[in-house]
């Protein structure tokens, strides 16, 4: 009985080690964008995140905005399935291409990790867009 039962705290311990190694990443990255880019930075911009969410299983969102009253302050709220799909998403062509051509247009970037209040209701909420 003592054997199964430490058999049982190492699976678990173990269950719990992957779930937390492959924890959903969430992120809202602060960008002000220099007088004169903004219609090609989102031009830009635009093609990029249509191609992550097309192209990358990890990528659950990269999803652009702007202040109605200020466009040159974008921001984006991007959802990564785990850590290792965001770090594989920083090596994709589409990402390189943007991070390289949009760099001079970038006035700042604040990268600002976030944790879910309700992680479980994020299905529910992509579940009823498609409606």
């Amino acid at each position: 009985m003592k054997s199964l039962l430490s058999l049982l705290f190492v699976l678990l311990s173990c269950s719990g080690a992957f779930a937390q190694k492959n924890k959903m990443m969430i992120r809202i990255a602060e960008i002000e964008i220099q007088p004169g880019y903004l219609e090609e930075y989102k031009a830009i911009l635009q093609e990029e995140s249509n191609a992550s969410v097309r192209l990358e299983p990890g990528v659950i969102s990269i999803y652009p905005m702007y202040q109605k009253d200020n466009p040159g302050l974008v921001r984006i709220l991007e959802i990564y399935a785990s850590k290792e799909a965001y770090e594989l998403h920083l090596t994709t062509p589409h990402f390189q291409k943007y991070k390289t051509t949009t760099l001079s247009m970038v006035k700042s970037l604040k990268l600002i990790d976030m944790e879910a209040v309700d992680a479980e209701a994020m299905p529910k909420i992509f579940r009823k867009l498609k409606k």
